[in-house]
């Protein structure tokens, strides 16, 4: 096997572990956009009004990253430098969503930076390394 098939063949692996975190991220987003908060609200009586409460432009955001993320992973897959672009967008939405979440809720007030910070930190940091690794894909002539 050749150096370049085998850096293409790690790249797949890399490309198929985001596309899987994304694909989960837009099954997060359709089940807290669609969940039913009157039973929410049963168990945890803040999330659904915060969910009830969040406004338009935040689910927009938040569908556009988990979007951009899913068709920027599937286009590492399909080596094209269009993956680039999405994953940048991704980022950028990534970013807007949580800067609600944090600055325009009460939410770490509430849950403590303990218990709301971990997974977006995650969030962000994963969206960041799939910006980094397209890029640094297009820049090896591995993206077209």
């Amino acid at each position: 096997m050749s150096n370049g098939s085998q850096s293409w063949l790690t790249a797949r692996w890399v490309a198929a572990l985001f596309l899987l975190w994304n694909v989960v991220g837009v099954s997060a987003f359709v089940m807290q956009w669609s969940m039913d908060l009157t039973e929410l609200a049963k168990t945890d009586p803040y999330q659904a009004r915060t969910f009830a409460e969040m406004p338009n432009w935040a689910w927009a955001t938040y569908a556009v990253a988990v979007m951009a993320g899913t068709l920027g992973a599937l286009c590492l897959l399909l080596r094209r430098r269009l993956a680039v672009l999405l994953s940048a967008i991704e980022v950028i939405a990534v970013l807007i969503q949580f800067g609600y979440t944090f600055f325009g809720t009460d939410l770490m007030a509430h849950k403590g930076l303990s218990e709301t910070a971990p997974l977006p930190a995650a969030i962000i940091l994963i969206a960041i390394l799939q910006f980094f690794y397209a890029r640094w894909l297009a820049g090896k002539d591995i993206l077209h």
